[in-house]
């Protein structure tokens, strides 16, 4: 026998879109049930993605300032795993207890299991204490995704996905990370500063294949002296599990090899969780890669039936799916929105980080957009070089006719924020003379944006200005 009840609103999933969705239409007076499979509020990206990485990353911060201090000696850190992980931990909890509280305070109920639609208006959630069916007026499904795992590999402990990774079950002597996406590249710089031998393969002739090459160049230049080996077009073709490691076969234009690691992490992507909820059978179209086709109020097919955030379409970002929540929260209590932004940055928090938002390179000369571009390199910038690091860049497209920001680039420190200048500047039509007018402080990286701007205007002092 299972229980039943009655909502106006009914969200599958709490992560960051679902949260945002519930708490949005609760603000607007609907009745919301939120539906979450996990024990804890927060989706992937609180609980084993975004938020644990970037408190490992800031233990790898501080570890690689502590050495590379100019005038300062420390002694070798002395890791304590155990006191790193608890670290980890407190932050996710502190924030996941956040949501409870405010979930309890907007009166969103709750409901923990996995759901599954049975009919256009109802839906079923198997929980630990029984089912529960949900009739609903509307439903926004937030689902998120789950990591790709490459077929044929052996079900070994040693052999990890980010959840794993996360876990920091110990520090491997060698580690494999097979893909040199941002999630591979975070985890490696991680698993580098706590003192792994780190080895990274990538099956495209580049790390980070969707960004411009020239915001990845100067990572690629660190991670190349800081790691044991970098590999591109190279793939994986197989993992043995032996007593001694794992032994891995790789394939390359340069032959064939094998080599052995203590410990792999397979980080080749995300899959969308658009599968196995019965939104077929109501006429939903799900693709065959899992993707909820949603239009630009994030409704799907099935008009009182929206998606949001990972399983919504590319790109996966937290950000995207929060916003994209409020919108489809707005659109069902009655308010006219859409979600149509014309920039969402996109931030990999590596050692440079590297962010880019609106139109990049690699997009225009795909889609033979006519751009025209301005780069200053942070070796001309005071606070970069007091940081010790002069690699970095910022580099501004601009449309050549109404000389509009299209797309901004920015490799360095601290690149995850300045991005949002970037991302206003596209979303509020600036062109360069409104960047290159406005007044940063000094010395700060975020004068690098302005001075970018100027070196387009014409109008950079701090560099001779290319001509044009």
């Amino acid at each position: 026998m299972s229980n039943s009840i009655r909502t106006q609103l009914v969200v599958l999933g709490a992560g960051p879109g679902g949260y945002s969705a519930a708490f949005r239409a609760a603000d607007l007076g609907l009745q919301v049930v939120l539906v979450e499979r996990e024990q804890r509020l927060g989706g992937v990206c609180l609980n084993v993605g975004c938020i644990p990485s970037k408190a490992l990353l800031h233990v790898a911060k501080v570890i690689d300032e502590a050495a590379h201090t100019p005038g300062v000696a420390f002694g070798k850190p002395k890791i304590d795993l155990a006191a790193v992980r608890a670290g980890k931990d407190k932050v996710v909890g502190k924030l996941t207890g956040g949501l409870v509280a405010l979930a309890r305070q907007r009166k969103v109920q709750v409901m923990r299991g996995a759901a599954k639609f049975t009919a256009a208006h109802t839906l079923r959630v198997d929980g630990p204490d029984g089912a529960v069916d949900i009739a609903f007026e509307h439903a926004i499904v937030a689902t998120g995704s789950t990591p790709v795992r490459i077929p044929g590999l052996p079900d070994d402990p040693r052999v990890m996905d980010s959840t794993g990774a996360l876990a920091l079950a110990d520090i491997p002597g060698k580690l494999l990370v097979i893909g040199g996406g941002y999630i591979g590249l975070e985890m490696a710089t991680v698993y580098r500063a706590l003192g792994s031998a780190v080895s990274v393969v990538e099956f495209m002739d580049m790390l980070l294949p969707g960004a411009d090459a020239d915001l990845v160049k100067p990572l690629a230049k660190k991670l190349a002296g800081e790691f044991a080996d970098i590999r591109l077009k190279t793939k994986v073709t197989g993992i043995e599990a032996k007593k001694d490691g794992l032994h891995v076969s790789f394939e390359s234009p340069d032959g064939k090899d094998v080599k052995t690691y203590d410990r792999a992490l397979v980080a080749v992507g995300r899959r969308p969780n658009g599968k196995d909820l019965g939104l077929e059978a109501l006429g939903v179209t799900v693709t065959e890669r899992g993707f909820i086709e949603v239009d630009a109020q994030r409704r799907t097919g099935v008009a009182h039936i929206f998606a949001i955030g990972d399983v919504a379409g590319e790109p996966m970002l937290a950000h995207k799916a929060a916003h994209e929540g409020k919108v489809a929260a707005e659109v069902i209590a009655g308010h006219k929105a859409a979600f149509a932004p014309l920039a969402i940055p996109a931030v990999v928090f590596t050692d440079p980080e590297i962010a880019w938002a609106g139109l990049t390179e690699q997009q225009a000369k795909k889609d033979g957009t006519a751009y025209e571009k301005a780069v200053f390199p942070w070796a001309a910038n005071g606070r970069s070089l007091t940081l010790g690091r002069d690699e970095g860049l910022t580099k501004i497209l601009f449309d050549p006719t109404s000389r509009r920001v299209l797309g901004v680039g920015i490799t360095g420190p601290g690149a995850g924020d300045l991005i949002a200048e970037g991302v206003l500047a596209i979303e509020m039509g600036a062109d360069a003379q409104d960047l290159a007018l406005t007044i940063h402080a000094h010395p700060t990286l975020s004068e690098t944006v302005g001075m970018a701007a100027e070196v387009f205007d014409g109008s950079v002092t701090d560099i001779i200005a290319p001509k044009r």
